[in-house]
């Protein structure tokens, strides 16, 4: 096996890991285990010899310590599963070389083109090489690129001991795209006492705050009759499910709001006229905010259910994941110590924030408080999705210089 990150990233992307948010399974889908059994061949061949996959889908491995003082021990974490909104199988990934600028077209689907005016980000990318799909799937850089990053890192740390660092941990998680990423993790057995997740965007960026979220199912019963005999008596389900979407706040969706804005966005419309099911994501960056929405969403339903007095309605909210700056604030020097690593990186520091989530959100309120550092890719969850070799490599040294700076500051 050649041991490049790019080498170690497009041997990753051929293996179709999406995950399934049907299936009660964990992890939702067995060939996630394909990959993660790779993982561990690769780990354990660089020398980490307690790498190994568990019964859920988790990989686990040590880097030992190489210094004579206590260190805090870190973990480095990526998920291992794609997302289900594009396809993730027969990805046949395609390298532009020392790419000019301008858009790029993919061959396997010529209407799919990435194009600078969507991507301000290549602008940065002139002379570097950029890795995307033929058009057909997504290229799974997320986050396959941290899979990448963090086992090459690995490998730098162990072929180099004279790299000084405390013991490290490593966490590969399935079925984070559907919020299920750490549901079995096992943090005793981990012995991290910080992490960070490699699954950001841009190079140099470290985010410390990610939105709070909650799902919403809005289940209607109708009335059911006859078509024929309907008049003054059907109130179809589907109908009342449809009203409901029509009449939600056009300033309040994930087309219209960037920055601090948070949404209601609709995922999900099941059913028939007698019953119909409407899902929703919420998300805010404070907890107050999802609460306002949830209420808004609530009553809104409520006034077109008026016009259907034959019909009633449930309404379920679940938690999702919380934003995690609440706990990081408590730990500064998680972040600081992020940002002098990609400092000697070569990069300028930008600290962030995600309008998402992470694995690292959860783990932050189960007791692990984690960051997360960029990975590299863009345009994720689409077949525009594209990476750079370069940023990738980028990546491998900001992990090696976080090592190395937990070290020296204990």
């Amino acid at each position: 096996m050649t041991d490049t990150v790019t080498d170690r990233f497009l041997r990753y992307v051929v293996i179709d890991t999406q995950s399934d948010p049907t299936s009660p399974t964990q992890p939702s889908t067995e060939k996630q285990k394909t990959l993660g059994r790779l993982l561990v061949e690769e780990l354990l061949a660089i020398g980490l010899a307690d790498a190994h996959l568990d019964e859920h889908g988790y990989v686990y491995a040590t880097i030992p310590s190489n210094v004579d003082k206590p260190v805090p021990v870190i973990c480095f974490c990526s998920h291992m599963d794609t997302a289900p909104d594009f396809t993730g199988t027969n990805v046949k990934p395609q390298i532009v070389r020392n790419y000019a600028g301008g858009d790029i077209r993919l061959a396997g689907d010529p209407a799919q083109v990435i194009r600078v005016s969507d991507n301000p980000a290549l602008a940065d990318q002139i002379g570097n090489d950029i890795i995307t799909t033929d058009g057909t799937t997504l290229l799974g850089a997320d986050d396959k690129a941290g899979l990448a990053e963090i086992v090459a890192a690995a490998q730098r740390l162990v072929d180099n001991p004279d790299i000084r660092h405390g013991t490290i941990k490593i966490l590969f998680t399935p079925d984070e795209e559907i919020g299920r990423g750490v549901d079995k993790a096992d943090l005793e057995k981990l012995g991290a006492a910080f992490a960070y997740t490699v699954d950001g965007e841009t190079a140099g960026h470290i985010e410390d705050e990610t939105f709070s979220a909650d799902s919403v199912d809005i289940t209607i019963h109708g009335v059911a009759i006859h078509p024929g005999f309907a008049k003054g008596k059907m109130e179809n389900a589907i109908k009342i499910g449809a009203a409901i979407v029509d009449r939600l706040p056009k300033d309040m969706a994930p087309e219209t709001t960037d920055g601090r804005e948070g949404f209601v966005h609709p995922t999900g419309l099941t059913g028939s006229m007698e019953k119909a099911t409407l899902s929703f994501i919420v998300r805010d960056f404070e907890e107050e905010g999802l609460a306002a929405k949830e209420q808004m969403l609530d009553h809104l339903a409520r006034s077109v259910m008026k016009d259907y007095p034959g019909s009633s309605y449930s309404f379920e909210i679940k938690e999702q994941y919380r934003n995690m700056k609440a706990i990081l604030d408590r730990h500064p020097e998680i972040v600081e110590n992020a940002v002098e690593a990609i400092r000697r990186a070569g990069m300028t520091p930008v600290r962030g924030s995600i309008r998402g989530g992470t694995d690292g959100s959860r783990l932050s309120f189960m007791g692990l408080p984690s960051a997360n550092l960029f990975a590299g890719g863009h345009a994720f969850h689409s077949p525009l999705e594209w990476i750079s070799q370069q940023d990738m490599e980028r990546a491998v040294e900001t992990i090696v210089e976080l090592a190395k700076v937990w070290a020296e500051r204990r």
